[in-house]
């Protein structure tokens, strides 16, 4: 089996009809998922659920 070129390629200048809408489908469901991922990367994140250390010790003890 040979490579393709793009001479044996239809389509090569323009995408038309259902390759077209595959090629936007494809970029609309990666835009979806980066929205998505976002979300819940600023919704999920428990940056204010960290629980506060107080420690009273201000310098250590010499023996």
């Amino acid at each position: 089996m040979s490579e393709p070129r793009l001479e044996d390629i239809s389509d090569y200048n323009t995408l038309k009809g259902e390759k077209k809408k595959i090629v936007w489908m494809v970029v609309a469901v990666g835009l979806l998922m980066g929205v998505a991922y976002m979300f819940a990367y600023n919704m999920l994140d428990a940056k204010d659920e960290a629980i506060k250390v107080q420690d009273p010790i201000k310098t250590v003890p010499m023996r």
